[in-house]
């Protein structure tokens, strides 16, 4: 539930949450007030201390985390595209009908691709598309097939091979990336960090007999907001925080208008590798 809730929902809840949590709190110190000290004080201060370094250490953790995962992922956009785009450029270079038939599948394989992300969280949307893009993938060795067997020593079929192999490998390691989250057990542990950080916070101000529940209620809607944004950003299909898929969406223009140099990526050759182009073995 934690990966499919809405965003504004998830921090609704967690800010209610401990709302609720600073309230038992506050109303277990206020047992404890006749008996408190400054023994007592200081030491559920010095809990509440150390609670709250460890929720720091933790935020400050899973938010790396979270921010790695969606760094991974705008890179492999960028790696895919350019692997599809390398791989329409040197499919120009093959014999006809291969050429224009390469050409078709990778328009469509481009298009599969920016469903497979638009997708989000219809199950049924995204199996279409890993199911399609994998038919498009054996389509397209189909072809390196018979173009191998015909001219084993073409260098240009060898070089559609070569960005071939890296289109499927990059598709599998965007798949996978945009499963490889932060741990449930890393969110859980932040949760209850944060729960009982708050109740040590209320219970001390329930042992001096002050509330002090704007100040407490400010902090925890900071939390929740700081957990939520971690959530958010670790969710790629869903939330505010998108990884954006400009370089997929130029390229399928430039192979749509039928001008795929560089596939609107800058920096890539036509043919990497490869100064002369030669049909034929």
């Amino acid at each position: 539930m934690i990966w499919t809730i809405n965003e504004f929902l998830l921090l609704v809840l967690a800010f209610v949450i401990l709302l609720i949590v600073l309230e038992v709190g506050f109303r277990l110190g206020r047992r404890g007030f006749d008996r408190a000290d400054d023994d007592a004080l200081d030491h559920v201060g010095m809990l509440q201390g150390s609670v709250l370094g460890l929720l720091a250490l933790l935020l400050g953790f899973s938010f790396a985390m979270a921010v790695e995962r969606f760094d991974l992922r705008k890179a492999l956009v960028v790696d895919e595209a350019n692997a599809i785009g390398t791989t329409a450029l040197r499919a120009q270079y093959l014999p006809a009908p291969h050429n224009t038939q390469a050409m078709q599948l990778l328009r469509e394989y481009v298009s599969v691709r920016l469903e497979f992300y638009s997708a989000g969280q219809d199950e049924s949307r995204l199996a279409q598309a890993l199911s399609r893009a994998g038919e498009i993938q054996e389509d397209l060795w189909d072809i390196t097939v018979v173009l191998a067997q015909e001219g084993p020593r073409s260098v240009p079929v060898g070089l559609f091979i070569e960005t071939l192999n890296d289109l499927i490998d990059d598709s599998e390691k965007r798949t996978a990336a945009f499963g490889n989250r932060v741990p449930q057990a890393v969110i859980v542990l932040l949760f209850a960090v944060a729960g009982v950080a708050m109740a040590l916070i209320a219970y001390r101000c329930g042992l001096t007999g002050h509330r002090r529940l704007g100040l407490n209620a400010l902090f925890a809607l900071l939390i929740a907001v700081v957990i939520t944004i971690i959530l958010d950003i670790d969710r790629p299909r869903s939330g505010l925080v998108h990884v954006s898929q400009a370089s997929m969406e130029r390229l399928q223009e430039s192979l749509q208008n039928g001008a795929p140099e560089a596939a609107g990526l800058p920096g890539q050759s036509a043919v990497q590798g490869q100064t002369t182009p030669t049909v034929g073995p």
